[in-house]
């Protein structure tokens, strides 16, 4: 036979004390409501011995609150979204919330279902990295006063909190950081979106060949080829046909550990030759030999201004009041793969 849940009504019986007293010192309000220390200290040791958890569906309907966020990511296996994801745990851990994890895989109907999934459980609030089409479920999710914040990327038609980088300057900055170590045929590889951030990249990209009149050499993967394990197929095509690239910048840490493999295994004397530069960085690059330049996004910093974003309109419980749009500084950490060549 199952046994009985101990609740909060239980609790009070046994001590011959009021509910509301209870209430007050499970949520560290007993000092507050001027309940004494021998009293406080009496309910804490009995709900230690009954091995006492509160019902968190009761407590969420009387308050309001599921106490639980949602973050959203294209690819939790990547690196840069798990890192994220381990930095808004700790953060949301230590304001009294947890955090559901999930993967859209930059699918819409994907990111629709499970958006719908947790809005049915009233969660808290959404750390979105969106898929190409979201903005009108995102939109749903405002009309309703659902606190959203979206990360990594954005809808310029939609008047939307969001946290993202300065994509377009800083691939405009490791670019020119090629060129003034003497690469004059810099290719650009990249996925095929439509998405804010792979827009601004390419826009910084084009923006300093154009600027410098030098060729322009972009190879745009489709993103399904990337998950279906295709791009290693597209890059040694696109280094077959243009032979004359000196250097490349990858959009991406996945599609720079493809063309890593396929510069190895096809290319292996054009390794200490070709100027590498990759968007976030990792461990592999630091260790890889020669070590790999990278575009580091600020991912503390992200994690911080995203939680500093989904709290307070919580707290404010109007999504309406104010739009705050915060674009972070990347930093290019430069290594051996982006040096003067002789």
């Amino acid at each position: 036979m199952k046994k009985k849940r101990i609740s909060i009504k239980d609790i009070a019986a046994h001590l011959n004390i009021s509910v509301t007293t209870v209430s007050f010192v499970l949520n560290g309000k007993a000092e507050e409501k001027h309940i004494s220390k021998a009293l406080t200290e009496k309910v804490l040791k009995y709900v230690q011995e009954v091995n006492y958890t509160p019902n968190q569906i009761a407590q969420s309907l009387r308050t309001g609150q599921s106490k639980i966020l949602v973050f959203m990511v294209e690819d939790i296996s990547n690196l840069f979204f798990a890192q994220l994801a381990r930095l808004i745990e700790d953060l949301a851990y230590k304001k009294g919330y947890k955090v559901l994890f999930c993967s859209n895989d930059n699918d819409d109907k994907k990111s629709i279902e499970l958006i719908n999934l947790f809005k049915d459980r009233q969660v808290d609030g959404f750390i979105i990295v969106p898929s190409p089409n979201l903005d009108k479920t995102i939109a749903h999710l405002l009309d309703e006063n659902i606190p959203v914040v979206l990360f990594d990327r954005y809808f310029a038609s939609l008047e939307a909190n969001y946290v993202i980088t300065n994509n377009k300057a800083a691939t405009e900055n490791a670019v020119i950081h090629l060129f003034e170590n003497g690469f004059r045929n810099i290719a650009y590889i990249t996925i095929d979106a439509i998405q804010s951030q792979m827009a601004d990249r390419l826009e910084g990209y084009e923006a300093v060949v154009e600027k410098y009149n030098i060729p322009n050499y972009t190879l745009q993967i489709p993103f399904e080829e990337t998950t279906q394990g295709n791009s290693e197929r597209y890059i040694k095509d696109f280094m077959e046909e243009n032979p004359s690239i000196d250097s490349i910048l990858f959009a991406t840490n996945y599609l720079t550990q493809s063309g890593l493999k396929v510069i190895k295994q096809e290319y292996p004397d054009l390794i200490n030759s070709i100027g590498i530069i990759t968007f976030d960085d990792n461990e592999l690059f630091k260790t890889y030999s020669p070590t790999i330049t990278a575009v580091s996004q600020p991912t503390q910093e992200m994690a911080t201004m995203a939680m500093s974003l989904i709290l307070d309109l919580i707290k404010k419980k109007d999504s309406s009041k104010s739009k705050q749009t915060i674009t972070l500084e990347s930093s290019l950490i430069v290594r051996e793969s982006s040096k003067k060549r002789n």
